[in-house]
């Protein structure tokens, strides 16, 4: 579809700016679900005009990673991985993109260090599920504090084709639900898998995105304040 034939008025939540970039057709293509495009800027509108450093996993035909420059702007550093070796041409600089595996934490890791520092991770590549929990368990421990990891598509956790399935465990929503009983473990005893526990601040679950908010936390602490 031309993103032009969207009407605003008829879609509202594409009147914000990231909408108005997304819908405005001009450059190389970029497939997102509408109902991201108000999710993005809920999480990401503070970011706007600053120096950080993004990494999009999945480049596509490069219009993603065309859009986020639009959006925050000339001072951010914006890397994208594929593994397709085609999408070296279909990025634009200031932009840049590597080519290999997000199931490869050598490669991941080395892009990271390239990149001088991680603030900001959106998966958007193979959504099968063993991909993105491993890429999750590179990259999360790389990533700085304060900084935000997001996983799209996340439908996908349904989907056999993609590794999905209501009785499979590493899938992007089992890798949430995990999450959740990590942040409460100083409540239980039960194995923790990922570093929640003091590592994961907030975890905001969305249709099809997780949002996930790195900050260090130390033990919760119950005071009682009595009445004078």
């Amino acid at each position: 579809m031309n993103l032009k034939e969207f009407e605003t008025r008829e879609n509202p939540r594409l009147e914000s700016p990231l909408g108005q970039i997304f819908c405005s057709g001009d450059g190389r293509p970029v497939d997102k679900w509408v109902h991201y495009i108000p999710i993005y800027e809920r999480y990401l509108e503070h970011l706007r005009g600053s120096s950080f450093k993004m990494l999009e996993i999945g480049v596509f035909q490069g219009g993603s990673l065309d859009m986020w420059r639009s959006y925050f702007g000339d001072e951010c550093t914006l890397f994208g991985v594929d593994i397709d070796s085609k999408t070296v041409d279909r990025v634009s600089p200031p932009n840049q993109v590597r080519i290999g595996s997000q199931d490869d934490p050598a490669f991941l890791a080395d892009v990271v260090r390239e990149m001088g520092g991680l603030d900001l991770v959106l998966d958007d590549g193979s959504h099968v599920g063993k991909h993105q929990w491993s890429t999750f368990e590179t990259l999360f421990p790389l990533l700085s504090e304060g900084g935000l990891y997001i996983i799209e598509d996340t439908h996908t956790s349904y989907w056999w084709q993609y590794g999905g399935g209501q009785m499979r465990r590493r899938t992007a929503n089992n890798l949430a639900k995990q999450i959740i009983d990590d942040m409460h473990a100083w409540y239980h005893k039960r194995k923790q898998i990922t570093a929640a526990k003091t590592q994961i601040d907030a975890m905001h679950i969305h249709d099809s995105i997780i949002v996930i908010e790195k900050r260090t936390r130390g033990k919760p602490r119950r005071v009682l304040i009595e009445t004078r």
